[in-house]
């Protein structure tokens, strides 16, 4: 591999790291970000492997004035960690997979997935109990595209206000009473023991999350075979395999920051079920799509096989707000 220009080059061989060697794990600052990376930090010290955390401050939590449609995206949350990844600065990083786009840097890869948190959406309000309980002109906090459109689709009435920051800030302004309601990744109120702030936990037959919400993956650079051998035993293989049919969907659509699309994939018992959909960035439309398949002597290749097909297939019907 070449050189990247700008990139410090590592004089040990990459695969050569001594077993005793602290591991140097690539975080975010925010408290769900350091819970998580703690979640893997604690499994591999049970392993009898030490690891340091380094904190980075990524793109997407310094610029909290705009949406991150409008800033450049959900790879703004990772940029820096793999930046440091590519530099050898860290050895693994812990993403959030629903910030993680479908193309990754040359020379890094996802390695490991862990086991699925509840990847439903929450509701909070302290105004109703429900969204359609909200009155006519009510301020419902949101900076996702997914989520707007959503919002806009059932509740048109109501006055989306741009909300961006941590769990903490959003709940914070939620408290202020500077907006009626929010909607949060379920999975990061339980991990952050905050699981009772929820209003109303929205069922996926109605609500759809975003694509990879609640699994977390760790990516490290292609070269590291020691590290991969060392996280093996975090995967998750039914999340992964959830995942790879949820990403798959996703890049056959291929559309911008701005395409609100969502999807849940699940396994059990050997079949794979999905739904999806792609929303107007208004909510005045959207398409939907579903699909049950067995996943047969080779589950990954069938699921990521499975979500391309369901997203090529869908895609002629949503082209005009993948080009948006």
């Amino acid at each position: 591999m070449r050189p990247l220009p700008g990139l410090r080059q590592s004089s040990k061989p990459f695969g050569a790291m001594p077993q005793n060697r602290t591991l140097r794990l690539g975080t975010r600052g925010s408290k769900l970000a350091l819970v998580q990376a703690e979640m893997v930090r604690s499994a591999l010290a049970g392993r009898g492997r030490s690891c340091d955390l380094v904190i980075l401050k990524t793109s997407g939590d310094r610029i909290l004035d705009r949406s991150l449609a409008d800033a450049g995206g959900k790879g703004l949350f990772i940029k820096e960690l793999e930046d440091a990844l590519l530099r050898d600065d860290i050895d693994l990083a812990v993403h959030s997979m629903k910030d993680v786009p479908t193309e990754l840097p040359a020379g890094l890869e996802l390695c490991a997935f862990l086991k699925r948190e509840d990847p439903r959406e929450a509701f909070v309000s302290h105004k109703a109990r429900t969204l359609g309980e909200l009155p006519a002109g009510a301020r419902v906090g949101t900076s996702s595209v997914r989520r707007q459109a959503q919002v806009a689709r059932r509740r048109p009435d109501l006055n989306l206000v741009l909300l961006r920051g941590n769990v903490d800030t959003r709940l914070r302004k939620l408290d202020a009473g500077e907006m009626d309601a929010i909607f949060l990744a379920y999975a990061g109120l339980k991990r952050l023991g905050l699981g009772e702030r929820a209003t109303e936990i929205l069922s996926v037959s109605d609500w759809l999350p975003s694509l990879g919400q609640g699994v977390l993956g760790i990516e490290i650079r292609k070269t590291d075979t020691s590290v991969r051998e060392m996280l093996g035993f975090l995967n998750d293989d039914p999340s992964e395999i959830a995942l790879l049919c949820e990403r798959a969907f996703q890049a056959a659509l291929d559309g911008s920051c701005r395409t609100p699309i969502a999807g849940l994939a699940q396994v059990e018992d050997g079949m794979l079920s999905f739904r999806g959909e792609v929303l107007a960035p208004d909510g005045s439309d959207f398409a939907a799509t579903s699909f049950t398949a067995a996943l047969g002597h080779t589950p990954r290749e069938a699921a990521e096989r499975a979500g391309r097909d369901c997203g090529l297939a869908l895609k002629p019907r949503v082209a005009k707000w993948l080009a948006l």
